[in-house]
């Protein structure tokens, strides 16, 4: 008989192994069973747990939106007005947690995966949809356009993702500063 509390414990180190092995491979062609490995268990208990490798990929990603959310929540508890929200967002996007190299990879799978994954592209919708809701909620007093100007951040936020993938040399605080300097620029705040 398993020991109480196993399972979530097992579910969490194949998660996390799932997220390590896709960073490091930059791909999600990676199997069951060397996802398993790097958990250090069989993969027959992976499959037990998760089905296949699209569900443990799933529940990863999954894992990694929770995190993104904590770290927007944590910002948004000490953001003072509109514009810290927005800032609050954005650095929460590039926060260490969520602009790690393993978890870039994850985001790049995310995006390849959602073209022929149908749940793949519900999770991937859902995440892009809460992040506009999000931006366009705190732009809406300091922004002319808000819907337009949260849509530009969205996908600079996306591009930074996919540069720093490709380059793997982008720096948290670099990609930070570039979408800041954006949000000042469509909010009209110089200097």
């Amino acid at each position: 008989m398993p020991k109480v509390g196993m399972e979530v414990i097992r579910r969490t180190a194949l998660v996390q192994a799932t997220i390590a092995e896709i960073g490091a491979r930059g791909t999600l062609d990676v199997t069951v069973g060397q996802i398993a490995r790097r958990a250090g268990m069989s993969t027959a208990l992976a499959h037990h747990y998760f089905g296949g490798k699209d569900q443990i990929f799933l529940a990863a990603m999954r894992q990694i939106l929770r995190d993104f959310e904590a770290e927007i929540v944590r910002g948004l508890k000490v953001a003072n007005g509109p514009r810290a929200r927005a800032e609050a967002i954005i650095a929460a996007s590039f926060a260490p947690a969520c602009f790690a190299p393993n978890t870039i990879g994850a985001w790049m799978t995310l995006y390849a995966q959602a073209q022929t994954h149908p749940e793949t592209l519900r999770l991937l919708r859902l995440y892009q949809r809460r992040l506009r809701s999000n931006l366009t909620h705190a732009l809406r007093p300091i922004s002319d356009a808000p819907e337009r100007h949260a849509e530009t951040i969205a996908a600079l936020i996306d591009g930074l993702y996919l540069r720093a993938a490709l380059a793997r040399s982008e720096s948290a605080d670099t990609a930070r500063a570039a979408a800041l300097s954006i949000l000042n620029v469509l909010t009209g705040k110089t200097g």
